[in-house]
């Protein structure tokens, strides 16, 4: 029985992805050492161990040296790679001589991209590709000549996207004959404002750029066509963390405890399972690559929050009431 809308394209897909940017070294121009290896095979093999078979990379990450220290992997187990499922994403371009940071989806671009990929993660094929931003001069034939050659070479299976408004995400999708399965957004209890846009319509407590977001219509395009809706800094980027430093609604490190305990689990995965709460079947990807920490996030399979709960969780996060 499918759990969620990305098993109807890639039917081994967990619930959780585990986010890679933090592996191979750091954004720095150091080369790729053993250690970043062994560090990114500790992380493999903790979210294997707990059911986690979907890796999220970008050509960006670490300057490459993600896809670099998984490349390594492959090399040392090349059954590894039967195990897991690879998406990668590709379309930012950082600034370069006189041009500043800018954003390309030209389909030389996303094919050249494509290959350099591949040559890092030492592979012949991504499960998933997503084209990391919008590009305003995106030509949405040009982008579904390069998915269908692409997908057409094998190298290739599933196409999506991150960070694309519905709109664009629709326009996108007329012209491509493959299904575009995933839109990856940053959401989480503290990054709300998927829910404000649609919770505060129609009242003065919502705000002009909620609404002018157009959030709702994305959440209402995704669950009515099928696309995954993936949340990148799930965790809140570290900032309901123990012993972070970062200032949150009064009532919301308390009550977070609270719940934990009361569920028996950590608050990692009570983050995550107020997440996987929602009727969109949200996919939360995990930023950590601290095998302890994995471990934590899973328990997040085992809750199922209350609506009471849920909500609970949401006013706190707020920090004032719902109209």
């Amino acid at each position: 029985m499918l759990s969620f809308p990305l098993q109807r394209h890639l039917p081994t897909a967990s619930r959780l992805v585990l986010g890679c940017m933090g592996l191979g070294g750091g954004w720095n121009a150091d080369a790729l050492s053993a250690n970043d290896v062994k560090a990114a095979q500790a992380a493999v093999e903790a979210a294997l161990g707990v059911g986690i078979t979907v890796f999220d990379h970008a050509d960006i990450y670490t300057f490459g040296k993600a896809e670099q220290a998984f490349g390594g992997l492959f090399k040392q187990q090349p059954s590894l790679r039967e195990r897991l499922l690879l998406q990668s994403k590709c379309g930012i371009r950082f600034a370069e001589g006189p041009w500043p940071g800018r954003y390309e989806l030209s389909a030389a671009y996303v094919e050249r991209c494509v290959e350099a990929s591949l040559q890092r993660l030492h592979t012949d094929r991504l499960d998933l590709l997503l084209l990391h931003r919008p590009d305003p001069l995106m030509e949405p034939a040009e982008v579904a000549e390069a998915f269908d050659r692409l997908h057409r070479a094998g190298k290739v299976r599933c196409f999506g996207v991150s960070n694309m408004p519905a709109a664009t995400l629709a326009w996108l999708q007329q012209h491509c004959a493959q299904p575009l399965v995933v839109n990856q957004m940053e959401m989480s209890l503290l990054a709300h404002d998927w829910l404000e846009a649609g919770t505060t319509f129609n009242d003065p407590q919502m705000l002009a750029p909620a609404r002018a977001s157009g959030w709702p219509e994305l959440l209402v395009h995704c669950q009515q066509t099928g696309v995954q809706l993936q949340a990148w800094g799930a965790l809140a980027k570290g900032k309901l963390a123990a012993g972070s430093s970062h200032v949150v609604a009064p009532n919301l490190v308390p009550l977070l405890a609270s719940l934990a305990e009361g569920y028996a689990a950590s608050i990692e995965a009570l983050l995550l399972a107020w997440l996987m709460r929602h009727p969109a079947r949200i996919q939360p990807v995990i930023g950590s690559t601290n095998p302890e920490r994995i471990a934590a996030c899973a328990q997040a399979h085992q809750i199922e929050l209350s609506r009471d709960d849920w909500y609970a969780l949401y006013v706190a996060a707020r920090g004032r009431l719902l109209p």
